[in-house]
């Protein structure tokens, strides 16, 4: 018996963390095994890798070494960290995945998205998530949340508006190429009221899967 990987996606400041965590916090609470990590991260090697990758002093990486880095990041999780405890039976719940790579770096920097698919089905070993949760905001609101963040940003998040309007249009483009997995959530709301989409999503799902059984408990 497999498990279910979920993933949330969404440009910065949409609420996918809180969301994830709330939803970790959930499945524990109906006696699912899960465990929650984040992209690029999630494991020695690959959290050594975001360090470089979201150094605001790094401005002079080029778009390509950027994707490059993701995918090591993304190679290193899934084979190290997803892929066995899948195989467990357990529910991988992940903050971004393969799909960021498309919306950041194939809409925001423009890179080859043919490119990008295949270096995505390389380091995921073919991977895809069961269900995919896009929180959707306008980019204004993601400023407007960003501006109350005390922390410093980092060198995706001091990118122009117009780098961050093109990956948001290239996740909803995403989302309406692959319906079946990926669910559109108004990311707009309270965190209370976002998290009800979000549960109502995720329960959906988990009663029409024909994988799931009390085995994954």
């Amino acid at each position: 018996m497999t498990g279910f990987f979920i993933t949330f996606e969404g440009i910065d400041f949409c609420g996918k963390t809180t969301q994830a965590r709330r939803l970790s916090s959930y499945l524990r609470r109906k006696e699912y095994k899960v465990i929650l990590v984040r992209e690029p991260g999630g494991d020695r090697i690959a959290e050594r890798i975001r360090r470089i990758l979201l150094s605001k002093k790094n401005t002079e990486m080029t778009a390509l070494t950027e994707l490059l880095l993701y995918e090591a990041a993304r190679s290193q999780l899934t084979q190290r960290v997803i892929l066995p405890t899948l195989k467990e039976g357990k529910v991988v719940i992940c903050d971004r995945y393969s799909d960021s790579s498309l919306a950041y770096q194939g809409y925001g920097r423009d890179l080859d998205k043919r490119m990008i698919k295949s270096l995505n089905h390389v380091s995921t070993l073919g991977l895809l998530p069961d269900l995919t949760l896009l929180l959707d905001v306008p980019v204004a609101t993601s400023l407007k949340r960003r501006k109350k963040e005390r922390r410093k940003k980092d060198r995706l998040e001091r990118e122009r508006f117009e780098f961050h309007q093109r990956i948001r249009e290239g996740y909803l483009s995403l989302a309406r190429q692959n319906r079946k997995r990926m669910k559109v959530v108004d990311g707009t709301a309270s965190i209370d009221i976002t998290w009800q989409e979000v549960r109502k999503v995720v329960d959906s799902f988990l009663s029409k899967s024909n994988r799931y059984s009390k085995n994954v408990r």
